[in-house]
C-alpha cells in the first residue's frame, strides 16, 4: 500500500487503500473485521463510495443494523436491486436468489459488469439468527459463482463485502460456517452450489480493517 498520512476525518493511516481492496475483490468475497465501530463504519461507507465511482459498477448497500430477519433483509435487497417484488424466501422463482440473479438494464445505459454488496454490521443478523445468516451468505456466494462459471449471458461479477466485529471474525474462522464451505441441502449428498458450479468452496478471504490504522514505515 502506498502514500501514508492521516487525514483528520479518517481513522486510517493508509490514504489510498480503496484500490488495494478492490483488487482483492477481483477474485474473492471479503469478510472485513475490526473491534472499532468507527473504523468499520468508515471502511464500509468509504469503500462503497469508491466502488460506486467505478465504471459499469453497481453497489448494493445493506444496512445490517436494520436486518433482523428474512423479511427485513428482503426489504433492503428490494431497495438495492431494481426488479420484481420478492417473496419472503431464499429459493424459488421470486425468492432472494432469483433477485440476486436479476440484471436490470436501462435504456441508453450499458449493463453493469460488476455488482458489489456491502453489508454493514453483518454480525447483527449473525447474532440473531446464525442459520439464516449462513443461508444468505451462501446465496450471495453461490449466485456469484454461478454467474462466473455457468451463465452463458453477459457476465456480471458479483462480490460481497461483509463488515463486522469480533463475532463475524469468529464465524469466518469456523470450518462449519458458510464462509468456509457451501451449505448442505436436505436430501442431497453434496452442496447445491458445489454441484452447480464445480467450485469446491466459497472464495472468501478475511481482512483486518485495523491494519489500515497502523502507520507503516
Amino acid at each position: 500500500m502506498s502514500a501514508l498520512f492521516r487525514q483528520p476525518e479518517s481513522p486510517f493511516a493508509v490514504a489510498d487503500w480503496h484500490a488495494d481492496i478492490t483488487q482483492m475483490l477481483d477474485e474473492h468475497h471479503m469478510v472485513a473485521v475490526s473491534h472499532s465501530l468507527r473504523r468499520r463504519l468508515h471502511f464500509a461507507t468509504s469503500l462503497g463510495r469508491f466502488l460506486s465511482s467505478l465504471r459499469d459498477t453497481e453497489v448494493c448497500t445493506l444496512h445490517g443494523r436494520f436486518i433482523d430477519d428474512l423479511d427485513s433483509f428482503c426489504d433492503q435487497l428490494e431497495l438495492a436491486i431494481p426488479g420484481p417484488a420478492l417473496d419472503r424466501r431464499i429459493d424459488g422463482p421470486s425468492g432472494v436468489v432469483s433477485l440476486l440473479r436479476h440484471r436490470h438494464t436501462f435504456r441508453g445505459k450499458t449493463a453493469s459488469k460488476y455488482r458489489y454488496y456491502v453489508w454493514h454490521d453483518a454480525d447483527h443478523l449473525l447474532e440473531r439468527d446464525r442459520v439464516l445468516f449462513g443461508r444468505l451468505a451462501d446465496a450471495l456466494a453461490g449466485v456469484a459463482a454461478e454467474s462466473e462459471y455457468c451463465d452463458d449471458d453477459l457476465l456480471l461479477i458479483h462480490r460481497a463485502v461483509f463488515v463486522g466485529g469480533p463475532r463475524l471474525e469468529l464465524y469466518a474462522q469456523d470450518p462449519l460456517g458458510q464462509f468456509q464451505r457451501w451449505a448442505m441441502d436436505d436430501g442431497h449428498d453434496e452442496p447445491f452450489w458445489q454441484v452447480v458450479t464445480g467450485v469446491e468452496r466459497p472464495p472468501i478471504l478475511r481482512y483486518s480493517i485495523d491494519l489500515l490504522g497502523q502507520q507503516r514505515t
